[in-house]
């Protein structure tokens, strides 16, 4: 996901960050090097050079520093972002499962049903198009246990 702009609201002590899907905010108080009384933002804008997946600051200081896209979607917990963070953690579960199973891939395939190009696909952390109940699937054929766990978030 790309940023298309980034503005800063001192009232809100916020970077307003606007993408494709809108706009999120991200507070001051999470970034790495904050402004200080003493040090405000001097600056910010949308980082080319990080393929414009990114925003970069500048304080009066001098000292500057950046914040991926995936800071953003995750502080503010954007369901797409977190689906697919959930696919890459399952698909290397999965990806070590294989490595460690007694079961050729062959059989892996046959069991699961499918042919060894969707197979692979499965196995492919790159690949986000893939849906959650395959990757269950796979690791029940693996014999693994799944659970959910939900919890309160911590303060």
């Amino acid at each position: 996901m790309k940023i298309r702009s980034v503005v800063q609201n001192n009232r809100k002590k916020a970077f307003e960050v606007k993408t494709s899907t809108g706009v999120l905010p991200y507070p001051f108080a999470k970034l790495e090097k904050p402004p200080r009384r003493h040090d405000k933002i001097e600056r910010v804008y949308v980082d080319k050079e990080l393929a414009k997946e990114a925003f970069t600051y500048v304080l009066e200081s001098g000292v500057e520093d950046s914040v991926h896209i995936e800071q953003v979607l995750e502080y503010n917990q954007d369901p797409t972002y977190l689906r697919e963070l959930l696919l890459y953690k399952l698909t290397l579960e999965a990806q070590r499962r294989v490595e460690k199973s007694d079961l050729s891939k062959r059989e892996i395939i046959r069991r699961l049903g499918t042919s060894a190009a969707q197979f692979y696909r499965l196995l492919d952390q790159t690949n986000y198009r893939k849906s959650v109940d395959r990757l269950l699937e796979l690791l029940h054929v693996l014999d693994c246990d799944v659970d959910l766990v939900v919890r309160e978030k911590s303060a």
